[in-house]
């Protein structure tokens, strides 16, 4: 993979940090700093990861005249804070799903994004793995036909982690699991004109487990599952009225998916995978974006980033899904 030499910094010193360098570092992306509110655990991160600098502040690294793209990898509710400092200090910017806690505080960056000229995208790394690829080639090419169903589930074990029980850091399986079924539908089949959801809750006020269905307005429709406390098959399916793409788990992985025709026969077996995890394809999308001279992309333009807030919006609605923040 090539890259446009963008010198990056690391906002949060956590382990979606440590998964997103590792793979930028293999395919040679140069990472030279990282932030942390406790400068110990930057250094240490730092020394772990072999990055060159570390500071106590995100404002320390915004105000780095050598740092030209931040990736934003704090907890949650702080992505919309954190992302500002880095705009307001002249940096492009890859956010960390969910991109921030509503739309509201997404139309605020992508808003503040555009005034400066930069780059603001949301890292939903899966939209740019070998597999998403080819499957949106063959729906361009309308090898599918008439696409009327999108299956998907993302259900993990993961209770056991205390800041997924607690509402104050953004808590709860759809923010940290149901973002990538309902960006999924967004990318296969666009806007949906209607949500309906349904959610089991913690006693701490967090969806344990919720259920999703999106519908179109030509009567296609999405059916999602999320979970935290079991691990599903977290496979996906693409439903035509010529064909199907199955996607083998775990679908937001780098993984193979198969087509078959209207008949079910097998027409095309899809496996190409890079070394990593494949978390580099997002920092190289943001950097192709900036060589263009563009303020987006085509495969996840911040409007739609902000209208997939806005449908999450609505589930949280639906299921009494609150936020301190």
């Amino acid at each position: 993979m090539t890259n446009s030499g963008l010198r990056w910094g690391i906002l949060g010193a956590g382990g979606i940090a440590k998964a997103q360098v590792a793979d930028m570092q293999l395919h040679g992306f140069t990472v030279a700093a990282v932030a942390a509110r406790d400068l110990a655990k930057a250094r240490a991160w730092a020394d772990e990861m072999k990055v060159p600098t570390a500071y106590g502040s995100y404002e320390e690294l915004a105000a780095n005249p050598d740092i030209d793209a931040v990736y934003v990898a704090t907890v949650h509710p702080a992505h919309a804070a954190a992302a500002r400092i880095v705009l307001e200090g002249g940096k492009h910017v890859l956010v960390e799903k969910p991109f921030t806690m509503d739309a509201a505080q997404a139309q605020e960056l992508v808003d503040l994004a555009a005034s400066k000229n930069l780059v603001i995208l949301e890292a939903m790394w899966t939209r740019w793995l070998p597999h998403m690829v080819r499957i949106r080639e063959i729906l361009a090419e309308g090898q599918l036909g008439d696409v009327r169903t999108v299956l998907a589930d993302h259900d993990q074990k993961i209770d056991h982690i205390a800041r997924l029980i607690r509402p104050e850091l953004g808590g709860g399986a759809l923010l940290d699991l149901g973002i990538y079924p309902v960006s999924f539908a967004w990318d296969v089949l666009g806007a949906p004109d209607t949500v309906i959801a349904h959610a089991t809750m913690t006693d701490t006020g967090v969806d344990l487990e919720t259920a999703i269905i999106l519908g179109y307005p030509n009567g296609a429709h999405a059916v999602l599952q999320t979970q935290m406390n079991g691990t599903g098959p977290n496979r996906a399916a693409i439903v035509g009225t010529q064909g199907r793409i199955e996607i083998e788990s775990v679908w937001y992985n780098q993984t193979a998916f198969t087509r078959y025709d209207a008949e079910g026969e097998v027409v095309e077996r899809f496996d190409a995978r890079e070394p990593g995890r494949g978390m580099q394809f997002q920092a190289a999308e943001l950097e192709r974006i900036v060589a263009s001279g563009k303020l987006e992309g085509d495969i996840l333009a911040p409007a739609q980033t902000v209208a997939i807030m806005a449908t999450l919006d609505e589930i949280r609605r639906q299921i009494g899904l609150n936020y301190p923040s």
